[in-house]
């Protein structure tokens, strides 16, 4: 079944309008997800949620189980994942309230489990492009729909968390060009491409970070401030762009693992092996190599 997941991350732990809601826990092979999914329709199309940081907010950026979250959606059928994300903005003209489409990353992340692949597989998938212009084009129009500030394109660069940036840093990630600054969705665009899923940033922003002079110092209650307003936005662009998203993929993300896995297949550990099954069975089958 094609099913569009969306991952909301913080502010966002439910979307109302989701019909014949079922709510499932996973298992997977990289541990629990961050919470129960949430199965149903919406706008008439299969949609499956799951809040980034737990419904009550228990996971900080640095904690979250990326693998399980992805392996997860990826075990209930989904193949495009709408990623709502709360983020600081690195341009003046990105003003908080504002909207953006990112479709670059630039990682400042240390040590995040961000691949299913390892322990005795290998697999380069191509990641030039990290996000499906498919989904990121529907988001567009979908704000230009409903006359949204929006900002097509840009870097959002994904530092680590919890502690917001120093002052510095924030000024050095200014002279890198980036458009916006998060904690959380490299790994999962990075894991989905690995998965052969979809993936796109509805990006939030809610501060200028701690660059911008004359402007206050970044705090949570702000974040979450701004939060509020943002999130009724981002739920009503998710509804305008989900009809929109095609239903038969013809983007390279759903074919993104051919030829990526290079280990020769004979000396995959078979238990390594079984365990990837849903990710890379069609092109290496359990019961070969």
């Amino acid at each position: 079944m094609h099913r569009i997941g969306i991952i909301g991350g913080s502010g966002l732990y439910e979307i109302e309008g989701i019909k014949d809601v079922e709510r499932v826990e996973v298992e997977t092979p990289f541990g629990r997800p961050s919470d129960a999914f949430t199965l149903g329709k919406l706008v008439g199309r299969e949609v499956v949620f799951l809040p980034r940081h737990g419904s009550g907010h228990t996971l900080s950026p640095s904690a979250l189980p990326f693998r399980a979250n992805i392996y997860g959606m990826k075990k209930l059928g989904v193949e495009q994942i709408i990623a709502v994300s709360a983020v600081g903005s690195m341009k003046e003209e990105i003003r908080p309230l504002d909207i953006v489409i990112p479709d670059q990353f630039f990682d400042r992340t240390k040590g995040r489990q961000e691949t299913f692949f390892g322990e005795g597989i290998v697999a380069h998938v191509s990641f030039a492009d990290p996000v499906c212009s498919a989904i990121g084009e529907a988001l567009y129009r979908a704000t230009k729909e409903l006359k949204v500030r929006v900002h097509k394109g840009g870097t959002y660069i994904c530092m680590e968390g919890p502690q917001f940036s120093t002052r510095a840093e924030s000024l050095v990630y200014r002279q890198l060009g980036v458009s916006v600054i998060g904690m959380t969705n490299l790994q999962e665009a990075k894991l989905a491409r690995e998965a052969e899923i979809c993936y796109a940033t509805l990006a939030l922003a809610t501060d200028y970070d701690c660059w911008h002079v004359g402007e206050e110092e970044v705090t949570a209650q702000m974040v979450i401030d701004n939060l509020k307003k943002n999130v009724e936005t981002a739920k009503k662009i998710i509804k305008v762009a989900i009809p929109e998203l095609p239903k038969v993929r013809q983007c390279k993300c759903a074919t993104a693992l051919e030829n990526a896995i290079v280990t020769r297949p004979d000396v995959i550990p078979a238990k390594k092996k079984k365990e990837l099954e849903l990710i890379i069975g069609k092109y290496l089958p359990v019961g070969k190599g």
